[in-house]
């Protein structure tokens, strides 16, 4: 086997027990993960929190058994699969070995492990938005329509995949306004562009039929969300995305800006700042960016091979491969949730000294957001089986929940059998099952949200099974009721609330 393939093998392999060994047994998935799982089980062409690729993914990986190892596989194989194209992007730009491996430790030493132990569109969107700048840059080199075609594929999945996509094409379109004006001659880029669009056709007709719930959707975001973020702040995670390898890759970007070799490359680079500037204007989450990286990442690891092909600066190249991996080890255990949560208790990690225990409302809290939301899951589903091991009377249980995370980590460890939890919280609003007149509710409410007046004198009983106790589980607190023998018809006060939801996510309300 040729020396390449056996240190692109090692790279693979590498990534897979990272990814392995960024979480700790203890934890649990995390609350999107949840959602995206029972997507699978009510197929669509769209919903309201994301487009339906995810969806087919949660399909295959039911078909695989539905564990946890496989939820954890699929984003590090996507992880993978751009470590690897990003592999040969440095090769085909003319890049050997060492820029090779360059490239793959850049990559591994960065927020990609990060992404990639969560089931989330985000580890496939990297991926997609590298395929597009190395379908551009074949292009770019052979003129082969192949490529403008690759590059719709790219998109066109992409916008299946997650929207935020489309600013990257703006980013793209750009820039080669600007440095290739007569691009919009090409008739096989339209060509590119018309497969893009058949793609995510369905998608847009669902949107359509629905009321366009993405803007729903955009603007809730923004006003509880993106809201708190800034483009001062945006701009500083990108560096703490790659810093590990930042003061290699400063000096290698300013090479390709220099260089007589960079120049055919240089519409990458505004591209990328094209796109940062996009995403910063709408005061967009860090993370949004990760997908210009791995493209990034290559070029400069061949940019630094170009730097140091010859004289002294070339016995410098081990300290280059070693460099990131040095400063990327002793922050491995602080930015991954790689120590168990009762250790955590005992002895907290400095989350705060890179800012990861800021949450998305702004506020600071023990444990980055990510990590809280991989706790108190499991225990949940196990309060919700005793409920329903309580319940003396036959009839039909339906469980309640205030958000999607608690429906889908319920559907996800309840061992009980055909129960299904509903939440009137982004998709679930449009699978309730109300067929069957419901006679027992289980209510899962967060520590804020008591049991109403209303909703004890609907039923015969009530009790309090129990909440969740681990403090460091972001719903800490969330309380299981049991509410047995309706007096009432539950199923009609339920089908009135949906009808409201929907039509605040449909837009038919202001």
């Amino acid at each position: 086997m040729k020396k390449e393939y056996l240190l692109l093998l090692f790279f693979i392999l590498a990534k897979f027990a990272l990814q392995y060994l960024a979480v700790h047994p203890d934890y649990d998935l995390q609350r999107d993960e949840f959602l995206h799982l029972d997507q699978a089980k009510h197929l669509a062409w769209g919903y309201l929190s994301v487009p339906p690729l995810i969806s087919w993914n949660s399909v295959l990986i039911n078909g695989l058994g539905g564990g946890e190892f496989w939820v954890r596989f699929f984003p590090a194989l996507y992880g993978v699969l751009t470590l690897v194209l990003a592999w040969n992007l440095v090769k085909r730009i003319g890049g050997g070995l060492f820029a090779q491996s360059l490239s793959a430790i850049f990559l591994l030493c960065s927020a990609m492990i990060r992404v990639n132990i969560l089931y989330q569109p985000n580890a496939a969107d990297i991926l997609f938005w590298t395929l597009a700048f190395y379908s551009l840059i074949r292009w770019d080199q052979n003129s082969n329509p192949k490529w403008l075609y690759l590059l719709g594929l790219a998109f066109g999945l992409g916008m299946l995949n997650k929207y935020s996509i489309a600013f990257l094409g703006l980013g793209i379109l750009f820039s080669l306004l600007l440095m290739k004006p007569r691009i919009y001659k090409i008739k096989h880029l339209y060509g590119g562009l018309g497969v893009a669009f058949l793609l995510f056709l369905p998608n847009l007709i669902w949107q359509i039929t629905h009321g366009f719930p993405v803007l729903t959707h955009m603007r809730l975001l923004q006003q509880y969300q993106l809201v708190n973020n800034s483009a001062t702040g945006f701009m500083a995670e990108q560096a703490l995305f790659i810093f590990p390898s930042l003061l290699l890759i400063l000096p290698a970007l300013i090479g390709f800006l220099i260089s007589d070799w960079g120049k055919p490359y240089r519409w990458v680079l505004l591209s990328a700042g094209m796109t940062l500037a996009i995403l910063a204007f709408f005061q967009a989450k860090g993370y949004y960016a990760l997908g210009l990286y791995p493209s990034l990442l290559a070029l400069s690891a061949f940019s630094l091979e170009k730097m140091s092909k010859s004289g002294w600066i070339r016995k410098l190249r081990p300290v280059a491969l070693a460099l990131p991996i040095i400063l990327f080890l002793p922050a491995f255990n602080l930015i991954h949730p790689t120590v168990g949560p009762e250790k955590i208790l005992v002895s907290p990690p400095n989350y705060a000294k890179l800012g990861l225990n800021r949450w998305e409302d702004g506020k600071e809290y023990p444990l980055p957001q990510d990590f809280a939301d991989m706790l108190g899951w499991s225990e949940l589903g196990s309060l919700v089986d005793q409920a329903v091991d309580q319940i003396k009377k036959p009839g039909r249980v339906l469980v309640l929940c205030g958000n999607y995370g608690e429906a889908g980590a319920i559907n996800f460890y309840s061992k009980t059998p055909g129960l299904e939890a509903f939440t009137m919280n982004a998709d679930y609003l449009y699978w309730f099952d109300l067929e069957e007149p419901v006679r027992h509710l289980i209510l899962v409410r967060v520590a804020e949200e008591p049991l109403t007046e209303r909703e004890k004198e609907f039923f015969d009983s009530y009790t309090e099974i129990g909440r969740i106790s681990h403090s460091l589980a972001r719903e800490s607190g969330t309380t299981v009721y049991l509410l047995q023998g309706a007096k009432g018809d539950v199923n009609s006060v339920l089908e009135a609330e949906i009808r409201e939801e929907k039509r605040v996510w449909e837009g038919d309300t202001p």
